[in-house]
């Protein structure tokens, strides 16, 4: 393994795949460090993605890999750690990466990083409902709601924009019982207003979700009472993985009220040569041809960056 790469990405998602397919094809050299643990991994089938409908996202990964295996610019560092990425130098590899795998670790010098990590998620404390979690139970609407058209669904959470969250699961069915498992804040004005729509709004706790291999049969509430659903959707608390960061330059850096990093239109961070794609960047949680599309945008930028040019091609 090299010394220093023009960028190091962090993540081997779909953001980061495609930023590393992109700058090897402008003849960067680029390192992909991988923990090859994406917050998609529950997840059976991956849809909205032209050409690639309904694809397992750890069968997407594969075909990527194997075809930057045909790139020389590009290695990996597989079920790799990263552990600091810092700015701590003023020369033409001023970022230090650092990566560890069990006993073995490394650093690594880079003119640019690209962080592409994802996002953690804190679901609802509810006991089974991680063995539904990627079959039955999903999070996003776009990218799972078509194949729950008109069933009797759930919305399950404990944060505030469950009102909006429940307007669009309706797009696909207003068969709909909002939970708020006696924690979210739903106004009165808004529960009445879902209620014309044919939504339900129960704010009782709920005692957990119960069915029968991955499919959901009810929601279980803590008075006894159950409610018949055949799927539904989570709104998990999603967190930035980003505890690698320098605390000298995290705190260079800007965040939305929501814990992800700003950039602008182009990628670009507060921080000189620290790039962010993906579900990382506000405006947060995309799907997988949207992170996709974000990396080779911003690894065209990165490109564009490194020699110092400025154009729209």
């Amino acid at each position: 393994m090299a010394d220093e790469f023009d960028c190091v990405i962090v993540g081997g998602g779909p953001a980061g795949l495609s930023a590393a397919l992109n700058l090897a094809r402008s003849r960067s050299t680029v390192l992909v460090i991988d923990s090859n643990r994406p917050r998609n991994a529950p997840t059976l089938f991956s849809h909205g993605f032209i050409t690639r409908d309904g694809i397992p996202p750890n069968e997407l990964r594969k075909l990527a890999r194997a075809e930057l295996d045909g790139y020389p610019e590009v290695e990996f560092a597989q079920r790799s750690a990263v552990t600091l990425v810092a700015r701590d130098r003023e020369d033409e590899h001023p970022f230090s990466v650092q990566f560890s795998a069990g006993t073995w670790s490394r650093t690594v010098a880079g003119r640019t990083v690209l962080l592409a990590t994802g996002l953690r998620e804190t679901l609802p404390a509810i006991p089974s409902v991680r063995g539904y979690y990627g079959m039955s139970l999903f999070s996003c609407v776009a990218c799972d709601g078509y194949e729950r058209t008109d069933q009797p669904l759930a919305l399950i959470g404990e944060t505030d924009d469950l009102y909006d969250r429940a307007l669009l699961i309706a797009r696909w069915s207003k068969n709909l019982t909002v939970f708020t498992n006696g924690v979210a804040h739903l106004s009165d004005r808004h529960a009445s207003t879902l209620s014309d729509n044919g939504i339900r709004v129960d704010r009782r706790e709920i005692h957990d979700v119960e069915g029968s291999h991955g499919s959901l049969a009810a929601v279980r509430l803590a008075d006894g009472d159950r409610v018949a659903v055949t799927g539904g959707f989570i709104r998990p608390v999603w967190h930035p993985a980003l505890e690698f960061l320098r605390p000298i330059d995290r705190e260079s850096l800007t965040f939305d009220a929501d814990g992800h990093l700003v950039t602008d239109r182009d990628g670009r961070t507060s921080v000189d040569g620290l790039y962010a794609s993906g579900d990382v960047a506000a405006p947060g949680p995309q799907q997988l041809i949207v992170a996709a599309g974000a990396g080779a945008r911003t690894a065209a930028i990165i490109t564009h960056d490194l020699l110092g040019i400025t154009t729209s091609h």
